[in-house]
């Protein structure tokens, strides 16, 4: 067998896990564990050889559930003791100005990206946790974190800097970091071969939209720009998430209002976007609604277009220009009536797509404009697993990450 690496995403009250052939970059084995620490029965699902197993039971905490995810690999497969296993990746949403390259788990690193919770409350704390737990039960594997904000560790200072009181921005560590820069370095990596064309002076937009959404521009490979900023909820219309907003509202819903900074916070980031608006988060009842005649989920969606036009716009002026638009994640993957949508906004300006490549449901990249179209759009399905999977493996290859530290059973 190949070498593998098992990639480990924790949330608050959940993780996802999969197991990643180096080789052929297939995700051999997968699965979810649901309901941490709440007072009902928490639920595991384990995916192998195309068969689903589930269970129900109460899961405490982080440990239990990855102690059971162990033991789910031993009783189903594929036993993680004849997988070769050479790495566990832990995906992190925020290594602030602290990690622009993945690092290896230790004390000293858990204890940094514990520290940056205060700049991504709801993940890093739990992926803290979460590579923590690994450790343990795995303590002869390097353990690697991979951090989303890295990619966008590269932005030019004028994209990455607000106009904020510098004292306080530095005080505070107030910058744009983005997020998704796992998925978006990977597509943009993948779009110049797919494509055909060479990836130096190449100007790409990528649009990864589903329940969350971002967007970044890249040339020759390097980020130049992206919409989600200090946190995920600067930026696009998302499922729950507002997106951009005047930082005014906050102020005017604490003195009218009488709002709680935690109630700001959850409205914000889990009442607003798509949810707020129509009630569902899920574009497919979206849809649904629209056919049905309804005006605030009509409305919804020319706002979620509006939105992504507008980045695309602004991009292209920042670049001098754009050579291919590509649509990943769940809904710029599968949703062919928002990617229509954009690319009719885009009409004016050259943009033509084969309406039948468009409507086609497809896992494989493909390119959906046609060939006398002033810029390619392409569709290519994202693959951050992989991609922490490489990163992972090639830091457990070295023996050391780029910090010094070095891996010691």
């Amino acid at each position: 067998m190949a070498n593998t690496v098992l990639v480990i995403n924790s949330g608050s009250s959940s993780i996802k896990y999969q197991l990643v052939d180096l080789e052929t970059g297939e995700g051999l084995a997968s699965g979810l564990v649901e309901k941490i620490g709440e007072p009902i029965d928490g639920h595991y699902k384990h995916e192998y050889q195309g068969r689903k197993h589930e269970l129900e039971e109460p899961i405490h905490d982080h440990e239990q559930g990855l102690k059971r995810v162990l033991e789910l690999f031993k009783e189903y497969g594929p036993d993680l003791n004849e997988s070769n296993i050479v790495a566990v990746g832990h995906r992190v949403v925020q290594g602030g100005s602290i990690f622009p390259n993945p690092a290896l788990v230790n004390d000293k690193t858990i204890g940094k990206v514990k520290d940056l919770a205060v700049l991504a409350p709801l993940h890093n704390g739990p992926e803290a946790t979460g590579a923590e737990v690994m450790r343990h039960l795995l303590p002869d594997v390097p353990q690697v974190f991979v951090f989303d904000s890295s990619f966008f560790f590269q932005l030019p200072k004028a994209a990455s800097t607000y106009a904020l009181n510098k004292e306080i921005a530095d005080q505070y560590q107030i910058r744009r970091y983005g997020a998704h820069g796992t998925s978006h370095e990977y597509v943009g990596s993948v779009v110049p071969d797919f494509i055909g064309k060479p990836a130096v002076g190449l100007k790409q937009i990528v649009l990864h939209i589903g329940n969350g959404a971002s967007a970044s521009a890249q040339v020759s490979g390097k980020p130049v720009e992206t919409s989600m900023g200090l946190t995920p909820l600067e930026g696009l219309m998302m499922g729950s998430r507002t997106g951009d907003i005047d930082p005014a509202v906050v102020f005017h819903l604490m003195r009218n209002a009488h709002m709680s900074v935690d109630e700001l916070d959850n409205l914000f980031n889990k009442r607003s976007g798509m949810m707020g608006m129509t009630g569902f988060g899920d574009m497919r009842e979206i849809h649904r609604l629209i056919a049905e005649g309804n005006e605030d989920a009509k409305l919804a969606l020319d706002v979620y277009i509006h939105r992504i036009v507008g980045y695309i716009g602004n991009y292209t002026a920042q670049m001098g220009g754009v050579d291919v638009i590509t649509f990943t994640a769940g809904v710029g993957e599968n949703d062919e009536i928002v990617r229509r949508r954009v690319c009719e906004a885009l009409a004016p300006f050259g943009v033509k797509i084969d309406m039948e490549k468009n409507d086609t449901r497809s896992k494989e990249p493909r390119i959906i404009s046609t060939p006398d179209s002033s810029i390619i759009i392409a569709i290519v399905p994202t693959n951050e697993e992989l991609a922490i999977a490489r990163k992972s493996a090639a830091i457990a290859k070295e023996g050391k990450d780029s910090y010094g530290n070095e891996f010691k059973h």
